[in-house]
């Protein structure tokens, strides 16, 4: 068995059975053994930004790793943005790089490149694997060290002689560590926080924002009066009807400031501290006030649900969570395209159990309260500020979720970032339906001037801001991608071509100019 044989087999024997990839002449012997090892799912990216970007969203629902296989130091490059993004998601990612052949690189040939050096910034776990007889052991401690809790990105880079030289052979995963809990000091400081009917937020993370650590969040705050917060980069937030009510925190400052005026304590799950996401000059960057005291229930990497748990026991909360979303939907609008009218339309249509991939900033601040009422579903945004992450991330939710239908809203500036995210949903035939907010501006950055005090952007400052002439015609570039695309002009049309994409079979585009 050579290096990348037993590379690929351990690797699906700890669990790792999708492999997200864009390779090259270096990764050639890990191809030809992903190709006599059917149990690994390959999905093949045009880009290595909607590889990385699909392994977040794949490891976002599935709650396990994905691989991705990359080229050199110049694939893990081009993939590096949506690494940064999976890295403050704080989901479990085992990266696989190509190197040169051990001998080889004395030569400094034209892809050389220091790629450990590379992968540092966004990955907890870094190694060269040195000899075939070595890679399973490599491969094992990778995954371990994507599955640390919360869940990291491990980088683990194969010399091309590595993978082509016998010698090799399939480890075994150990039993994965459980995440610590909390100590029972923290669990009791939060419980006479809650007691002192003073008023308080708990801010959440990770796992606390769904399944058992959501419904343990919802029974504290029904029972203490305590109000539920989510982080503006959300991983993953379950919501609807029938769940907790959860509110995502403010990105702009003065709304972020005015949303926790009210608060006097707030209790962290797995979250830091609300701040603005850059500094304006002579305005603090804090969203608390000095007089909110802030504790810490459960720090990063520790049981967030375990802790909400013991939270909820300390309380001696008992019962239902009576403060649920109630099931109301938007009346379908009609007329012309408005902002609100858009959000009401996806209210009125999302489907149950759908899960919303949201990049739509500008044009998409209303599409959170339009669908608090509707059908249970998930929500995932971009966790890391780098734009271009809907499309990989819907990929990825998808192959990871294949009975569950995606909606992506991306605005047309990030969307071109990775829209070759597009081919792999038509290849893959994923039940992906893309709404494009075609405002054709970096509209954020047109506020965010203005916002700094330097007055409204001159011709030349505008220029870099809009995205115009030429206009984008995203219809054909879905088309040319084989994704079906509509352009709407009306609600009725926009509402018409949602219900037939979350309907249909197979990924559909649907463009909104604005």
């Amino acid at each position: 068995m050579n290096g990348a044989e037993s590379l690929i087999r351990t690797l699906v024997a700890g669990g790792v059975e999708t492999c997200f990839t864009n390779p090259g002449t270096s990764e050639i012997h890990i191809v030809a053994a992903l190709d006599r090892i059917g149990e690994m799912r390959c999905v093949l990216g045009l880009f290595e930004g909607v590889v990385t970007g699909a392994a977040d969203g794949y490891a976002r629902m599935a709650e396990k790793p994905a691989c991705t296989l990359l080229h050199l130091g110049p694939g893990l490059s081009n993939g590096l943005a949506n690494l940064h993004n999976a890295s403050r998601a704080q989901v479990p990612l085992v990266n696989l790089v190509g190197q040169h052949a051990t001998d080889h690189l004395r030569y400094d040939t034209p892809l050389t490149s220091d790629i450990e050096a590379i992968a540092q910034p966004c990955s907890k776990w870094v190694r060269t694997s040195r000899a075939p007889s070595e890679i399973g052991r490599d491969a094992v401690e990778a995954v371990l060290a994507a599955r640390t809790a919360p869940g990291q990105i491990a980088t683990l880079i194969v010399p091309a002689d590595v993978a082509w030289n016998e010698g090799g052979s399939v480890a075994s995963l150990p039993a994965l560590r459980k995440p610590p809990m909390p100590d029972s000091q923290a669990v009791e400081r939060a419980a006479a926080m809650l007691r002192s009917g003073a008023r308080t937020a708990i801010l959440i993370a990770g796992n606390g924002l769904y399944g058992k650590g959501l419904l343990a969040a919802g029974r504290i705050a029904s029972a203490t009066g305590a109000k539920l917060l989510a982080p503006y980069p959300i991983t993953r937030l379950q919501r609807g009807a029938g769940l907790p009510r959860v509110d995502r925190v403010q990105y702009v400052l003065e709304p972020g400031v005015e949303q926790f005026k009210e608060f006097r304590q707030l209790i962290l799950v797995g979250a830091q501290a609300p701040v603005a996401y850059f500094a304006y000059p002579g305005k603090s960057s804090v969203f608390t006030s000095p007089e909110c005291a802030i504790h810490t229930l459960a720090k990063p990497g520790e049981d967030y649900v375990g802790a909400l748990d013991a939270l909820a026991a300390a309380l001696s909360v008992r019962g239902e969570d009576r403060t649920v979303e109630q099931a109301e939907r938007p009346t379908m609008p009609s007329g012309e395209i408005t902002l609100p009218g858009l959000a009401a339309a996806v209210g009125a249509l999302l489907p149950e159990n759908c899960i919303v991939v949201d990049e739509s900033m500008t044009s998409g601040r209303g599409l959170m309260a339009a669908t608090s009422g509707a059908p249970p579903h998930d929500w995932l945004a971009n966790t890391g500020g780098s734009i271009g992450i809907a499309l990989p991330l819907a990929v990825g939710a998808a192959v990871a979720c294949p009975d569950r239908r995606v909606l992506c809203l991306s605005a047309d500036g990030s969307g071109m970032y990775t829209a070759q995210a597009l081919w792999t949903m038509a290849r893959e035939s994923l039940n992906v339906t893309t709404v494009v907010f075609a405002n054709r501006d970096y509209a954020v950055l047109k506020r965010e001037f203005t916002y700094l005090g330097i007055g409204s952007p001159g011709a030349r400052a505008a220029a870099m801001f809009e995205i115009g002439r030429p206009d984008l015609d995203w219809t054909l570039l879905a088309k040319g991608m084989g994704v079906p695309g509509i352009r709407v002009n009306s609600l009725d049309a926009f509402g018409k071509a949602l219900r037939a994409g979350l309907e249909g079979e197979g990924p559909t585009l649907i463009e909104v100019p604005l």
